[in-house]
């Protein structure tokens, strides 16, 4: 199986369209039909079923495209990786970040290496723990952030100089927003939003077994999304401190959450692994810094 024939199978799930996605890799219809039947054939599984104007992928074509795209995203990473070997002004950089205030100290720095590699290029992907240690497991990413203590038997790491505060967003006219901090008895009979990771894990450790008395009316991996639901009176959003707008436009405040609960933020990646020149520098230079 080779990566082109990943790449024009690929091409024509997205555009649902043989015609479109030959245009596309500027190949003859013909020649991507034979490709992808001489896919079919290689796994022994339909990929597609056709339609009078369109296709669209069967169970094995849809398990198929996740695995490609992973693929592709490590060939293209590899080839950049070797392209930057010889390239002093800059290279690539591959991060997976979870959400969190402490980011700015990151992105200080990327700026600080930028100033001294004009040719830098970074590309970032957002995601809770799960979704960044997939990819940075299968070498698609450098670093990973994480809002959990480290795997240090996998990874590699450095904690932030922070931590991040828990706490309620809520509308400020809520009745709860005017105490100065949340215990767990405000929260019970209360809708409440917050991701998987956290209700699990930093509410789980705050609360201890009155968490089952807690109402988790939604879960969400991204703290914007969830504060448009607290905007619109659906719940209370538990979350860090200074993710989300509370200024007095805003028409939301943050109360942070009693006894206090703290998280710690990590840079993590893969022990042993080989770095290219510019992922060596951004880690020389994340050292230094978070040393102070």
């Amino acid at each position: 199986m080779e990566i082109r024939t990943l790449r024009y199978f690929l091409a024509v799930a997205r555009e649902e369209n043989m015609t479109k996605a030959a245009e596309l890799l500027h190949v003859t219809q013909p020649t991507l039909s034979k490709t992808l039947r001489a896919l079919e054939d290689e796994l022994g599984k339909k990929l597609f079923t056709r339609h009078s104007f369109s296709i669209a992928l069967t169970e094995e074509g849809m398990l198929l495209r996740d695995r490609a795209e992973d693929l592709i995203a490590m060939a293209d990473k590899i080839e950049k990786e070797f392209l930057s070997l010889d390239n002093i002004t800059g290279g690539e950089l591959f991060l997976g970040l979870a959400e969190s205030y402490q980011i700015r100290y990151l992105a200080k720095e990327i700026r600080k290496l930028k100033n001294i590699y004009p040719g830098l290029k970074y590309h970032i992907m957002s995601g809770d723990t799960e979704q960044v240690t997939e990819k940075l497991d299968k070498g698609i990413l450098d670093f990973a952030v994480l809002c959990d203590t480290p795997d240090s038997r996998k990874y590699d790491y450095i904690p932030f100089p922070e931590t991040d505060i828990w706490g309620v967003i809520m509308p400020a006219d809520a009745p709860l927003a005017k105490k100065k901090t949340v215990h767990v008895d405000d929260l019970i009979g209360l809708p409440l939003f917050t991701s998987e990771q956290g209700w699990k894990n930093d509410i789980g450790r705050w609360c201890g077994e009155r968490l089952r008395e807690l109402h988790l009316e939604g879960s969400f991996r991204l703290a914007y999304n969830a504060s448009m639901f607290v905007r619109e009176g659906l719940g209370y959003q538990l979350t860090f401190e200074n993710l989300i707008n509370t200024s007095s436009e805003s028409g939301l405040v943050f109360r942070p959450l009693c006894p206090k609960l703290e998280t710690k933020l990590f840079l993590i990646w893969n022990k042993y692994q080989a770095f290219t020149p510019i992922a060596e520098r951004f880690l020389s230079q994340i050292r230094r810094s978070f040393a102070r």
